[in-house]
């Protein structure tokens, strides 16, 4: 059984930083395809970032340039990184995992790409 877990949420001003983790056990292969997703209130649920099977990463527009998603093979940990956050950041982010390849962009940022989630870190960001 496949299980994430994220940590690192919390608050910060705007302009901050903050880096999530997900942890993820019950496969042996790390280059599984991993994202990084979130869901402000009312809005539906977007791709922030995400790192291919072969370890491309892709990043949503309005997060380019600020956030990371590196990951380490070693511990099956991925990470995201962000900084320069903005308000707009808050959200609840959750991690995904899909056993299986994936590559491109339409795909590593697609929620219906993965089969696996955690169960969410709230992130805000006030001004």
């Amino acid at each position: 059984q496949v299980q994430l877990v994220e940590s690192g949420g919390g608050s910060v001003q705007a302009g901050g930083s903050l880096r999530l983790s997900c942890a993820a056990s019950g496969y042996t292969d790390s280059r599984n395809c991993m994202g990084w997703f979130r869901q402000a209130p009312g809005k539906e649920r977007e791709g922030a970032a995400g790192i291919s099977t072969g370890g491309s990463t892709y990043y949503a527009d309005s997060v380019k340039g600020r956030f990371t998603i590196p990951r380490d093979n070693a511990k099956n940990t991925v990470y995201l990184q962000m900084n320069s956050l903005k308000p707009e950041d808050t959200a609840m982010y959750y991690c995904a995992a899909r056993v299986g390849f994936c590559a491109g962009a339409r795909l590593v940022l697609g929620m219906e790409t993965y089969n696996y989630w955690g169960q969410g870190t709230q992130v805000t960001v006030s001004s």
